[in-house]
């Protein structure tokens, strides 16, 4: 893995724009305060690009077993999931509803591939890494590759679902830069597997009490809705709990007159795998593996330099850093709800520049890579998106 400094194309702004990221600089009075930053690219070899491949397919196994693992032990209450929630992920989990995506965030130094966290229920990134970064290659270095079929398996993954989702499907989401554009990428990639959609705000979901469906603002129901929102916020909403109520978790919608309730994507399962307590129940099962960092509940036991993570955070927010005596802190709103320690990543330093590789799942299938690029070891609402590629 090599780190390599570059002049941005003329009139960049403009051309990523164009394929649909326009939240590309972070501050516009700063020169230089870029989110999408082209001013380097890191290229790796095949042969590395191979690892990173195999070793996000066996993390992906390894989670799944975790997540069994959670379910045949019981260890929701270290998850601090709801109790609420826990016969409906049960039933989910048994049942494979349809689910969409999931980013691993990988530490790798040319050596060491190192879980981080797995992004399981709301990844972001996703715009950049399956499309922004794919033209700037293509443009600059035709002749190079990039791994990244993240755009074809996504839209592959959609037709899949065409015969388990009612149409049409609803893409809900917040109102943020990030939020709104990913959402209407993954939507985008709907339409071109053929599926009918409707994009709706949150905020702006109802439920009908008359006929116990979640509507819009038109008051048609809503039978199957992906929604970039974590499921942790989705249940302390003011009808969270009629999520739980009417969730259909059924896979075959084609018999219309018995689907009742809300189909939700990504399904409620993924509160499990969403959860940074994941990262402790991984080193338990899996102790000194090879992939995966020593992580703890209780306390960072003999570690010198480690992490504290609130289970349930979010763009690094609530982060302590531990590092030869020294600590780093960021601050946000999560952390009562508990944390893990989870020993410090070998994340390598190119020049006051520190890259996590966010390795890209589609359903079961590695896919792809995005870089995010920080100038701490704490990778947060700031870091920048580097592009990449492999020769």
């Amino acid at each position: 893995m090599q780190r390599h400094t570059i002049t941005p194309r003329e009139d960049w702004q403009k051309k990523v724009e164009q394929v649909g990221l326009v939240f590309h600089t972070l501050d516009q009075q700063t020169p230089g305060a870029t989110y999408w930053d082209e001013s380097a690219y890191y290229e790796f070899t095949a042969a590395e690009v191979d690892r990173l491949e195999a070793a996000t397919g066996m993390l992906q196994e390894m989670c799944l077993a975790a997540g069994q693992y959670i379910v045949d032990h019981n260890r929701f209450a270290d998850l601090k999931i709801p109790s609420a929630a826990i016969p409906l992920i049960k039933q989910a989990w048994n049942e494979e509803p349809p689910a969409l995506y999931g980013r691993f965030d990988l530490a790798y130094d040319g050596r060491e591939i190192k879980l981080l966290e797995y992004n399981a229920d709301t990844p972001t990134a996703l715009l950049e890494a399956a499309v922004v970064q794919w033209y700037w290659l293509q443009e600059l270095f035709p002749k190079a590759d990039q791994w990244n079929s993240i755009h074809e398996k996504l839209i592959a993954k959609w037709k899949d679902l065409k015969d388990y989702v009612y149409e049409p499907v609803y893409f809900g989401h917040s109102n943020t830069d990030e939020d709104n554009f990913t959402s209407a990428y993954l939507e985008d990639t709907a339409q071109q597997a053929g599926l009918k959609t409707r994009d709706i705000m949150m905020k702006d979901i109802g439920f009908d009490s008359r006929s116990f469906a979640f509507v819009d603002l038109e008051e048609q129901p809503i039978r199957t809705i992906f929604k970039l929102y974590p499921w942790e916020w989705l249940l302390t909403e003011e009808f969270g709990s009629k999520a739980l109520d009417f969730m259909h978790q059924g896979v075959a919608p084609n018999a219309r007159s018995g689907w009742h309730g809300t189909q939700w994507i990504e399904p409620i399962w993924k509160m499990m795998l969403s959860n940074k307590g994941l990262l402790a129940i991984l080193w338990e099962m899996y102790p000194e593996h090879e992939l995966l960092l020593p992580a703890y509940f209780d306390g960072p036991h003999d570690m010198r330099d480690y992490v504290r993570k609130p289970l349930l955070s979010r763009e690094g927010a609530n982060i302590i850093l531990v590092q030869d005596g020294d600590k780093q802190a960021t601050y946000g709103p999560y952390g009562s709800e508990g944390f893990i320690y989870q020993a410090l990543a070998p994340i390598p330093n190119f020049d006051g520049n520190y890259p996590v590789l966010g390795s890209w799942m589609i359903d079961q299938d590695p896919a792809g890579m995005g870089i995010r690029e920080s100038k701490t070891l704490i990778t947060n609402n700031t870091s920048r998106f580097v592009p990449h590629l492999f020769r």
